[in-house]
């Protein structure tokens, strides 16, 4: 437990190795390429709509489909049941992501450039913590649109958890919520950085006198 406790901790203080830090520089790539192409796709059918009615949500901005048509008509649809519209304004995680996106990036780029174990570990927890903390308030948002209806709708319905991911019938609309590519490229970020700094670890931390490679 002595050596345990002891090497771990010369693990964490040992820097990151040359392939790490050019793998962390890669790997901003996908992250910064995230940016310019949707996270999440929220879909629709119906008899009146067979063609169906989606809207894509990038890191900063909503954009429906057909020319941007979609939004007018699920906004449209939604003043009817007494949903909230859909817009930027409401969704105000569309004013942070850009910014937090672009703090995970220097920091990246920091580790990569000047970093240690340890700072690779926080990095990798605070990816972590990140990706979790905007998931959940994407749920958050969904819920509140399920639930927060307006009493004086045309159309009453009960409130109701729309789709996190997959398909729900509700009402005659068949929904459909999905990732696109821009979770995915954040994905191959986030899980790229998380495995690279448990892969230090392991590698270092599992035998004695494995730290002093570190550098090479």
């Amino acid at each position: 437990m002595k050596w345990a406790v002891g090497d771990f901790m010369e693990v964490l203080n040992a820097p990151v190795t040359r392939r790490g830090r050019l793998l962390l520089v890669a790997l901003v790539i996908p992250l910064v390429l995230s940016f310019f192409f949707p996270l999440w796709r929220i879909a629709m059918k119906a008899p009146q709509y067979p063609k169906g009615l989606h809207m894509d949500i990038y890191a900063y901005k909503l954009s429906g489909g057909h020319g941007g048509h979609d939004v007018t008509e699920l906004n449209e649809l939604n003043h009817y049941i007494g949903m909230r519209k859909l817009d930027r304004a409401g969704v105000p995680e569309l004013g942070w992501i850009p910014f937090a996106f672009g703090a995970l990036a220097l920091l990246t780029l920091r580790v990569a450039a000047l970093g240690r174990v340890r700072d690779l570990v926080d990095l990798g927890v605070l990816i972590a913590y990140v990706t979790l903390f905007f998931f959940a308030r994407f749920i958050m948002m969904l819920y509140r649109y399920g639930h927060d209806l307006d009493p004086t709708a045309a159309l009453k319905l009960k409130p109701f958890m729309p789709v996190i991911i997959g398909t729900k019938q509700i009402a005659n609309f068949t929904t459909q919520s999905y990732p696109l590519a821009g979770t995915v490229l954040t994905g191959i970020f986030a899980g790229g950085v998380i495995a690279l700094a448990i892969g230090h670890c392991l590698k270092a931390g599992g035998r004695p006198g494995a730290t002093a490679g570190q550098g090479r």
